[in-house]
């Protein structure tokens, strides 16, 4: 137990995020921990696909390639190292670890974490024949490793923000009840998870920024569970309240964000800056966490193809209908799911062939691969040199490749094994937290007060206002917020489910919900199912909604002159 700050880093966002990235943090400056990010839902139907192949493997390589080069720095620095790089098999990657810790002759101390993988007893559970099964676990059991002396641990699927919650709660020694507390630590990690994105990556105004490489972030985490947001000195990219702001907004639905350690309330995080990159989380509140633990399952879902034709030229409708006419012809057995696009990137008269071209997509998915194979990709070659003039196509032809489908599950907390397998060997049995809250809606927030009407200009939306956006399976979150007061009283207004559906057409069709964060000037966008089955499946050209923000800041809106003037400003 301590009172003194706990210094906690990132190295990883996503599994093939920057493989320098651990060294850099090591080396860079003060770190009492070191964290990972490597899973995502993608991840772990990759992950599964691997240890069909090899059952020994079903974990991410990368950490243990980073490890056999810094492991003994982590080690001279006395930075303990806590990642999720285990994936669907952390015993494995344990193991690997205590390999690679004999050969190069170090006594580090490892502890893994398991229980979340529930393929085994899927069927009894009500959750079917996935091919991966595997609950957020939460961060005691991370804790109880790092208590009982381990330098590094890894786990399976935990929460992100467990990656930080639990290495928090052995420092400043934490109760289970803690919920203040818990909830910051959440927060904290949830701005972490995702890398170099809190500190100027995929930031709406990066023109303000010099981002050509941003350098991970760090959390300084205090006892009551508030936080500062910071990087290494020297390091490229900014740490704002608006870089953090994005993060904070980025793929969350409202303002409860559960996990199985506590629910933290988003509508009470208050945000300010702390000096040069630097910026203080405070005033989280918690509450007790759910009955239930998110599972993620992947299902085989069938296979899928596509093929892009160029259109060059005149005549880019005409074309179009042609080569799809004779497509559907060629296909005697057609596909369950075909989706076909035309995009209108041509200009007239234009001074180069690229800028005169129009792109035909489709898109074909079956449960049969020799469907959208073969006899797929030779009706396109075969028609080559019999339609429209000037065929080409973006790629060759290739087979079906299979596809997975994520879904969601919920199961009672209780029937979840977490384990914390300490250095030693010690398998410590980790209990559920007692106390549990079902999740509800909260009280709508009050919003400020209508601007008064007055000149307005037409002009991009983003130029007043900034947007992250991402997926959750098959829905995405767009989050949005304005950097001034005056801006954030017109788009508390502007900005409805109903106007999103006007200025994004392609969300139309689905049920959309807005939750407002008044402490934070902003709204977050769930639109349920506009992504389908989940990125593996999914037949969109942007099919984790990372652009649909920047699409929303692209569209033209009539904005008050003044917001505009002050934005200019």
């Amino acid at each position: 137990m301590s009172e003194s700050p706990l210094r906690i880093g990132n190295a990883s966002g996503f599994y093939g995020d920057r493989f320098s990235a651990v060294r850099e943090m090591l080396e860079g400056g003060q770190l009492d921990v070191l964290t990972g990010d490597y899973l995502a839902e993608l991840t772990m139907l990759i992950l599964g696909r691997d240890r069909m192949k090899d059952p020994s493997t079903g974990y991410a390589k990368t950490f243990l390639r980073q490890m056999e080069q810094c492991l003994g720095l982590a080690l001279d620095k006395k930075v303990k190292v806590v990642v999720n790089a285990g994936g669907l098999n952390p015993s494995g990657l344990a193991t690997a670890l205590r390999e690679l810790n004999d050969k190069l002759g170090l006594k580090a101390r490892i502890a893994h974490v398991e229980g979340d993988d529930l393929s085994g007893s899927a069927d009894e559970l009500g959750l079917g024949s996935p091919i991966t099964a595997n609950a957020y676990l939460g961060g005691w059991g991370i804790a109880e490793s790092l208590r009982a002396g381990a330098d590094v641990v890894v786990t399976g699927r935990v929460t992100d923000a467990s990656l930080v919650v639990g290495p928090a709660a052995a420092h400043f020694g934490w109760k289970r009840d803690d919920w203040d507390k818990l909830a910051g630590a959440m927060v904290a990690g949830h701005v972490l998870e995702c890398g170099t994105q809190a500190t100027g990556g995929n930031y709406s105004f990066f023109k303000e920024l010099d981002v050509r490489r941003p350098g991970f972030p760090l959390a300084e985490l205090h006892a009551d569970g508030s936080s500062v947001i910071s990087k290494h000195a020297g390091t490229g990219g900014a740490v704002t309240v608006d870089t953090v702001l994005a993060q904070l907004l980025y793929e969350i639905t409202g303002a409860r964000y559960a996990g199985p350690d506590a629910t933290a309330r988003f509508d009470s995080i208050s945000l300010a800056d702390d000096g040069k990159d630097r910026v203080r989380i405070s005033g989280v509140k918690g509450e007790p966490p759910p009955p239930t633990v998110k599972v993620c399952l992947n299902h085989l879902g069938g296979y899928k193809n596509e093929a892009t034709f160029i259109l060059v030229g005149l005549d880019i409708e005409e074309k179009a209908a042609l080569i799809r006419g004779q497509m559907e012809a060629a296909l005697t057995r057609k596909p369950k799911e075909s989706h076909w696009t035309l995009v209108r990137t041509d200009r007239e008269d234009a001074a180069t062939e690229e800028q005169a071209a129009a792109f035909l997509r489709v898109v074909v998915k079956d449960a049969d691969q020799k469907l959208v194979g073969r006899s797929f990709s030779g009706a396109a070659v075969e028609l080559a040199l019999g339609t429209y003039p000037g065929f080409t196509m973006t790629a060759p032809p290739s087979d079906g490749a299979p596809y997975g489908v994520y879904t969601p599950a919920y199961v009672d907390a209780k029937r979840v094994e977490h384990v914390a397998v300490l250095p030693d060997g010690a398998r410590t049995l980790i209990p559920p937290t007692e106390q549990s809250l079902k999740l509800g809606p909260v009280e709508t927030p009050a919003l400020p007060e209508a601007p008064p009407s007055g000149p307005t200009r037409r002009a991009p939306l983003g130029r007043i206002i900034a947007a992250r956006s991402g997926d959750k399976g098959g829905t995405a979150n767009i989050g949005v917020w304005a950097r001034t007061d005056a801006a954030w009283r017109w788009l508390a207004h502007f900005l409805t489910a109903e106007k999103l559906r006007e200025l994004l057409p392609e969300t139309a069709a689905y049920p959309i919900e807005r939750h407002d964060f008044p402490r934070l000037r902003g709204v977050n966008f769930v639109v349920d199912g506009i992504l389908g089955e989940g990125v593996s499946s999914s037949t969109r050209f942007d099919p984790q909604g990372k652009a649909l923000g920047e699409w929303l800041r692209s569209r033209h809106v009539d904005i008050p002159e003044s917001l505009l003037r002050e934005g200019e400003g």
